[in-house]
């Protein structure tokens, strides 16, 4: 059974009795909370290892709260899985761009929200059990495996999990052509049909954070009708 303990965020009391009974039947400690307040309080008190948070709260909406976890270095590292009932890409972006790690459009599948919390703890396990510390280098581009860095001509780049995870997946395979599926399932550890907008959103923030024209990039590349490669040429 699972120790972990999981802080699940919503305002809504009967998702969050859907959410914590599928979760606790998995083996999950659950937390609630149905306001931003009470959830900023048990974040501080408990530093939960991963919080599902719904984006539109009655106090604090959910994008203040996980921009308070990502400045916060006690919390920083807790995965962060955003709920909500806005549908708009923009919305899913916005919740990319400032930390979170995953994204559920409601209504959503119970178990699928389980399996995308199992793999979010998977790939911490993996991450702790790992032996080998690479580091990878493809022109100006940098990855320390070990350290969780990655460094653009030599400059610090702040990537959220998610973001380093799909990065080191391209890296570890440079100049393969992932399909969108394979690029979900290696990076995130699940798929799901309909995520392929997600993979576009983190590989937008992804671009956005290590090319020099994010527009025209030269290291993330579009394989058209196929998914996306890095580029082994730089």
């Amino acid at each position: 059974m699972a120790n972990e303990r999981i802080l699940v965020v919503d305002d809504d009391r009967d998702i969050v009795r859907l959410v914590r009974g599928y979760l606790e039947k998995s083996g999950y400690f659950i937390y609630v909370a149905y306001d931003g307040t009470t959830a900023v309080h048990t974040l501080r008190r408990e530093k939960p290892d991963l919080m599902i948070l719904d984006l539109m709260l009655p106090d604090k909406d959910g994008y203040e709260i996980t921009r308070f976890v990502r400045s916060d270095p006690y919390l920083a590292a807790t995965p962060i899985i955003m709920l909500t009932a806005r549908v708009e890409d923009t919305d899913k972006i916005v919740g990319l761009e400032i930390g979170a790690d995953d994204y559920l459009t409601k209504p959503f599948n119970p178990r699928e929200l389980v399996a995308r919390v199992r793999a979010q703890f998977r790939r911490q396990l993996l991450e702790s059990q790992a032996i080998a510390t690479p580091i990878y280098q493809i022109g100006e581009l940098n990855m320390d495996v070990g350290r969780r860095e990655v460094k653009m001509g030599g400059e610090l780049v702040d990537l959220t999990p998610t973001e380093f995870d799909l990065l080191k997946v391209l890296m570890e395979n440079p100049g393969y052509a992932f399909t969108r599926d394979e690029l979900i399932e290696k990076g995130l550890g699940y798929a799901y049909s309909g995520m392929g907008r997600t993979l576009d959103s983190h590989i937008k923030n992804l671009r956005r954070k290590i090319e020099a024209n994010p527009k025209k990039p030269e290291y993330i590349l579009t394989v058209y009708g196929i998914g996306y490669r890095l580029n082994d040429t730089i």
